[in-house]
């Protein structure tokens, strides 16, 4: 008899953590201290290199290597991490990871935009690309505008429906529901102008245009301050 050979298990690879909870802690002993020293021990053996190791992979997870002088930029990340360390509370629920790479993510995509809005501003004659390069940078742009639109939407539903907390009343509970209703079909259903707005939530609500018009207001408010948050790149 043969005696059969059992497979031999592979070993699974260990994750490469280079930001664990030894960096957290370091992060929160760093804001229980005033003492500059140890606070330069701690940003220098721990929380320096897990930020400059979060930059790095946000910046390739994202693909914001396309963003000009990313490599200044990269830099410039750091040391915005580096002045905002303070404010991280962990009382809050957030882990330090999570709470900085969301930071550095839209610190990035703020300079997305900015760059976006730049680029439309000023064209440089003498740089103006061939036909393929056009192509190219046609096709990049499109890849940054879908994905910038695709998060500024999830940001925009998660904004609208933690509205869902505050105290309403019943009324604009309605115009709240009938709002959601709206945006959940745009694709189906054709606005044209603001009147339009006006009439389709009348029809879903019930209410006159008055009560429409006071409960919108409200909402506007809301998302005016959700608005100003996300053009400055804070979301």
């Amino acid at each position: 008899m043969t005696s059969e050979k059992k497979p031999k298990k592979r070993r699974k690879r260990k994750k490469n953590h280079y930001f664990t909870d030894v960096h957290e802690q370091a992060i929160i002993q760093y804001n229980a201290t005033t003492d500059n020293k140890i606070r330069s021990d701690l940003y220098v053996k721990f929380i320096g290199p897990a930020f400059s190791e979060l930059v790095d992979k946000i910046i390739y997870t994202y693909k914001f290597t396309n963003l000009p002088n990313i490599d200044v930029l990269k830099d410039e990340c750091k040391i915005w991490l580096a002045t905002i360390l303070e404010k991280y509370d962990p009382s809050k629920g957030s882990k330090a990871f999570s709470y900085f790479s969301v930071i550095t993510k839209n610190w990035f995509i703020h300079k997305v935009k900015k760059t976006a809005t730049d680029n439309r501003r000023t064209v440089d004659c003498d740089k103006v690309p061939k036909k393929s390069e056009l192509h190219n940078l046609s096709v990049t742009n499109g890849y940054e505008e879908n994905r910038l639109e695709k998060e500024y939407w999830e940001h925009l539903w998660t904004e609208i429906n933690s509205w869902e907390k505050d105290l309403m009343k019943p009324n604009e509970k309605k115009v709240y529901e009938a709002v959601k209703i709206i945006l959940s079909n745009s694709d189906d259903i054709e606005i044209f102008n603001k009147k339009a707005v006006y009439l389709y939530i009348r029809e879903i609500t019930g209410l006159n245009t008055k009560q429409v018009v006071n409960n919108l207001t409200k909402m506007r408010q809301k998302f005016t301050i959700f608005k100003k948050k996300w053009n400055r790149g804070d979301i």
